[in-house]
């Protein structure tokens, strides 16, 4: 396998995508690519169509993804303002990619979806399902509902195009074909490991508590007791410092494995607090609730965020740098120089701990990627896929 990743910051879009395209091919050694993808900021994209023509004249690829995003991800830099288009190209023997267009549409009876992969589509091991999205059509809930029918236990990752201010805005490529709808993935079979990593950015707070009281997504009672009496003793028993964090904006995560005697980072779906309810004593939070599950009130700031960064990709800073290695990096609009201090984070980040990696990505309205075995539409997160050779032992070629 052989993995390449460009950035070019061009303003012209044609003379910009053809530098993308002969700096993959010359990094790959090949004459076509696998698969390639591609991440176009606002400023390009009226001329998308002009820019897969033009890459694809100078890259042939097999297999081609891609979409608009406000901000995108190339090497260790995040670029965040003006015109940018961030490639990446992988050669992949003996892997089968399979692309799709899902499409989403409203019936009497509910949603009905086409175009979603299937598990008896495909005759070796699926590894994982790439998935870029708009996100004014392409509702996240119920396609990861769909996959995980479909295709149990197989991590999605990516997230949601964002150079969008109205429906019919964001830009998406599948191969020969563009779209403005609905989502377009690839899914991977054969040998390849995905190694998957989800940086929620939070650190938990107080003690976990079990809902004992709750309707959809709203919490009303925690440990016998309402909600925001409990959300009120955690904030006056924190440290001084950190009570401004939690007052600016508190967080909640679900406990994933509710059996485990000890919770730490990495053990939460996190979502936000997003209302409460001083006559009720109830908490409103952004995901569905259930009574009997086990929850802990979370902060985040830059620092808990960089800590979190970190502290996930400790597994793959031991391992030796080569060719054959290559990711791709989903991270929140919301991040960069809008959480942290100094500009690139979250790819020099992935530099220094996992790299030299080929590495490409975009700042999305939404990030995908398992948190303990489950996939999860994101916000506020870093989510990356690190592609390499399948293990000779036959170990699982996917997890976290």
């Amino acid at each position: 396998m052989r993995f390449a990743a460009y950035l070019d910051q061009h303003k012209p879009p044609r003379t910009s995508a053809l530098h993308v395209a002969e700096a993959l091919r010359r990094q790959l050694q090949s004459e076509t690519a696998d698969l390639a993808v591609l991440f176009i900021t606002p400023d390009h994209a009226s001329h998308f169509e002009d820019i897969v023509t033009a890459f694809r004249s100078e890259l042939p690829c097999r297999r081609l993804l891609g979409c608009t995003a406000e901000s995108v991800v190339g090497r260790d830099r995040e670029v965040e303002t003006g015109p940018a288009i961030s490639g990446w190209a992988a050669v992949m023997p003996g892997v089968e990619i399979t692309t799709f267009h899902a499409r989403f549409e409203p019936t009497p009876d509910g949603l009905l979806t086409e175009g979603l992969p299937t598990a008896d589509e495909f005759e070796t091991p699926v590894r994982a399902v790439l998935l870029f999205g708009d996100p004014y059509t392409c509702p996240a809930p119920l396609l990861i509902s769909r996959l995980a029918d479909d295709l149990p236990n197989v991590p999605l990752l990516g997230g949601m195009a964002s150079a969008a201010n109205s429906p019919g805005e964001n830009r998406l490529v599948r191969d020969d074909e563009i779209t403005n709808f609905g989502g377009v993935g690839a899914v991977l079979c054969g040998p390849v490991r995905v190694r998957t990593i989800v940086s929620q950015g939070c650190r938990p707070v107080g003690r976990p508590y079990v809902v004992t009281r709750a309707e959809r997504n709203v919490i009303v009672e925690l440990g016998g007791r309402p909600a925001l009496e409990r959300l009120r003793e955690v904030y006056a028993e924190l440290p001084v410092e950190h009570r401004e964090l939690f007052r600016r904006g508190p967080h909640i995560g679900m406990a994933m494995n509710e059996y485990k005697d000890h919770f730490d980072r990495g053990d939460f779906l996190v979502s936000n607090v997003i209302d409460a309810d001083e006559d009720a004593g109830a908490v409103a939070v952004g995901t569905l609730v259930r009574t009997g599950q086990t929850v802990q009130f979370h902060v985040r700031d830059a620092d808990t965020a960089d800590e979190d960064l970190r502290a996930m990709l400790t597994p793959l800073s031991g391992i030796q740098p080569t060719p054959d290695r290559g990711a791709l990096l989903f991270t929140c609009n919301g991040r960069g120089t809008r959480m942290f201090p100094e500009p690139n984070h979250d790819a020099a980040v992935v530099q220094s701990l996992a790299g030299p990696l080929p590495l490409a990505g975009f700042f999305a309205q939404g990030e995908l990627g398992p948190v303990a075995g489950r996939n999860h539409i994101h916000g506020f997160t870093a989510s990356l896929a690190v592609f390499e050779p399948e293990a000779e032992t036959g170990a699982s070629a996917s997890g976290e």
